[in-house]
């Protein structure tokens, strides 16, 4: 699939849920959401049967993210039931690391190739600052096993207001230089007023080349983080929503005010 724009469209994000056990500063508010009706949550066989037909038209890799998908019940059913789609390359999820110890060689197994873990300082208590409610050990457990299991690379997403020079940022490079992992820096973005930039290590934010779409836990499919347009892949059906994703994908992103990063995936 090619936009309007002769970008080749083969990558779809799918956020399974928009709950998660932490309370990042920058993401979620301490009380918490409004969350989504269970029943307004996409099932596994609607999950599967779109990531189906979006592979048959071209999208070959996926991410898998939530809110926190680790918190989705059943979420190694849903991963295997993916990973058995042909013409899927790569299949990743991000996820926040702390329940990730007790998941990841059934992930592995289940079908998924590699994970990013987000971590934004190696200090304990400004881990938990940051998260109102984490324990950064149960992250360290939860990377260590993701090694063990195969899930690799394993990339560390690490959120910076400024920088990689940052205090908090060297200290995670140092930490993934130790333990044999890739870091990527991501600015903290403002959807509302439209601030995002390039991803240090990798290409997201570049809107020149994204490649991306993104489905949302209640089956909304975006084409663009950073705007309002979305498609309801219920409504209007799966191949339409898809191809008028793709058709009205934006040249560039600008503002998004009806969506959050805990409930499209970031």
């Amino acid at each position: 699939m090619f936009d309007g724009f002769n970008r080749k469209i083969d990558y779809l994000r799918i956020s399974v849920t928009d709950r998660c056990n932490l309370r990042c500063r920058y993401c979620m508010p301490e009380e918490g959401i409004k969350l989504l009706r269970q029943e307004d949550i996409l099932s596994f066989n609607e999950i599967t049967d779109f990531t189906r037909v979006a592979v048959d038209n071209g999208i070959s890799k996926i991410r898998i993210t939530g809110g926190e998908p680790l918190v989705r019940k059943n979420i190694v059913t849903l991963v295997n039931m993916i990973s058995e789609i042909s013409g899927i390359k790569d299949l990743s999820m991000t996820t926040n690391g702390v329940l990730l110890e007790h998941f990841a060689r059934d992930l592995k197994t289940a079908g998924l190739q590699r994970v990013n873990v987000s971590l934004d300082t190696t200090d304990p208590d400004k881990y938990r600052y940051i998260t109102r409610i984490g324990n950064i050990d149960d992250v360290f457990a939860g990377i260590e096993t993701a090694k063990r299991a195969g899930l690799l690379p394993v990339k560390i997403n690490c959120v910076v207001k400024e920088s990689k020079e940052e205090d908090d940022a060297r200290g995670v490079a140092d930490y993934c230089k130790l333990n044999g992992l890739e870091i990527r820096y991501i600015r903290q973005m403002d959807l509302c007023r439209g601030f995002f930039s390039v991803v240090e290590g990798g290409t997201g934010g570049n809107c020149r080349i994204c490649n991306r779409l993104r489905l949302t836990a209640q089956g909304m499919l975006k084409p663009c983080l950073f705007s309002p347009l979305e498609f309801d892949i219920k409504q209007l059906g799966f191949l339409r929503a898809l191809e008028l994703a793709v058709e009205n994908k934006p040249e560039a992103g600008h503002q998004n005010n009806n969506g959050s990063f805990y409930n499209i995936g970031g």
